[in-house]
């Protein structure tokens, strides 16, 4: 790295460690004073921090075949195994092609239907002055519309199930991170390496059940499980293995509604505190729907709605920061960088920049409306990533969370409970901690 730049002070042999152990988010922003390419070390790692658009562009697109996900990334391999998300080179290429059909533009648009219906589903349950953990319901109901569209399985009985082992991989995971914990091995039989064990083994006998109930019929339901199944090699006609297959099905599950299940959560919050968005995005829903529920053709008319969602993940993003490792020798934004050196490009401080956004901190839905905010660099937002390995299913998500919005808002209004404290915990996603609580009101 150049010699001219600069960071905070490290500790010892630690380094940097102790302080993203203690607050990664406080962390990021400390780090960001002393400009837009800092230097840090986490324990024995290298790392540098990116905080430039131009910088992140260089990562993610510009020169994306120099790098592979970091070490904190593939700490998910013992849940997500070479899924999309870990898998690198050819074989993630190889995947990615045979994956992309189930999201094509026209297939997303047929899945609304469902998240609609799911929707209406959850709301039949839901009554006058309930207090609800609005970010559990949210997890519940984006799990039962992933499970179904993408695999046209259900998976409502075991919501509970699904939720309790997710909770115990994301606090493993967190832990890991942070600490020296993520150089031991996981099948070293500590106590933490137990329990994740026995969560993923939890999720493995839904996951494999789906499988084997889908191979018995050997049905072609045109979903994404159907074209894992009956997909063959181009060169030698194999079929993916049962191991595969899971590991695809594991990680667009787990993905697929986890960060559309945080987005919504935080565009809750922000909107109880912000009753004037709420009004103008309540009136959108009045004019655009009257009283039917939303369906996807209704999305371009939804405008607020999208801006609502927009604004909220760019204040609250769930993919909190993007991490990736040189795998050859390599320069960023003019930077050597040695193969090996792990990238941080923290996506909740950048969209935060008043160089990009003014009022960078308030919650403005209508700022996607200004002449600015189009002229920011293309990677001042980037919460689903960017370049080949931005996310599958970023159209898909985008849907969900317009169509969920629309449809709870149409029927209740939600509001704080009095005197809890909502805080952003960085675990895979950014989680409102210790959940959010909410009265329920008619609209």
């Amino acid at each position: 790295m150049t010699a001219t730049l600069r960071g905070p002070r490290g500790h010892g042999l630690l380094g940097h460690l102790s302080d993203f152990q203690h607050d990664q988010l406080g962390f990021y922003a400390d780090c960001a004073r002393y400009g837009d390419v800092v230097p840090v070390r986490l324990g024995p790692r290298r790392a540098v921090l990116f905080y430039h658009p131009d910088a992140i562009e260089d990562v993610l697109v510009t020169r994306s075949r120099d790098f592979v996900k970091s070490p904190g990334v593939r700490l998910l391999r013992p849940l997500l195994g070479e899924g999309l998300l870990l898998a690198e080179r050819d074989f993630w290429l190889r995947q990615r092609r045979l994956v992309q059909p189930a999201f094509h533009r026209q297939r997303v648009a047929a899945y609304g239907e469902v998240m609609t219906a799911y929707a209406e589903r959850r709301l039949a349950d839901w009554k006058e002055d309930d207090v609800r953990d609005v970010h559990d319901e949210m997890m519940s109901l984006t799990q039962a519309i992933v499970a179904k569209t993408l695999f046209d399985a259900e998976v409502s009985d075991e919501a509970h199930e699904v939720g309790t082992a997710s909770h115990v991989l994301m606090q493993d995971f967190s832990a890991r991170l942070g600490s020296m914990l993520q150089l031991l091995p996981s099948w070293l039989p500590t106590p933490a390496n137990l329990r994740a064990r026995r969560a993923i083994q939890r999720l493995d006998q839904l996951v494999y059940r789906i499988i084997a109930a889908r191979r018995q019929s050997a049905e072609d339901r045109g979903d994404l499980l159907s074209i894992l199944l009956h997909a063959q090699d181009a060169d030698d006609g194999t079929v993916m293995t049962d191991r595969q297959v899971r590991d695809e099905v594991m990680t667009l599950f787990m993905a697929g509604h986890e960060t559309t299940a945080v987005a919504l959560s935080w565009t809750w919050y922000l909107l109880a505190q912000h009753p004037e968005v709420d009004a103008r995005f309540a009136e959108e829903l009045r004019t655009v729907l009257g009283s039917r529920p939303p369906t996807a053709a209704d999305l371009p008319r939804l405008r607020y709605t999208e801006m609502v969602v927009t604004e909220s993940m760019r204040l609250y993003p769930p993919a909190y920061a993007m991490g990736r490792m040189a795998a050859v020798p390599t320069e960023v934004a003019g930077h050597p960088l040695a193969a090996g050196i792990v990238v941080i490009l923290p996506t909740c401080i950048v969209q935060r920049d008043p160089r990009w956004f003014e009022e960078p901190e308030a919650f403005r839905p209508e700022r996607w409306e200004d002449e600015r905010t189009r002229r920011n660099p293309r990677y001042a937002y980037f919460p689903f990533g960017g370049g080949p390995r931005q996310c599958i299913g970023n159209g898909f998500a985008m849907m969900e969370a317009c169509l969920l919005l629309a449809a709870i808002a149409q029927r209740f209004r939600l509001t704080l409970e009095p005197g809890q404290r909502v805080t952003p915990t960085p675990y895979v996603t950014l989680r409102p901690e210790p959940g959010l609580r909410m009265f329920l009101a008619r609209r």
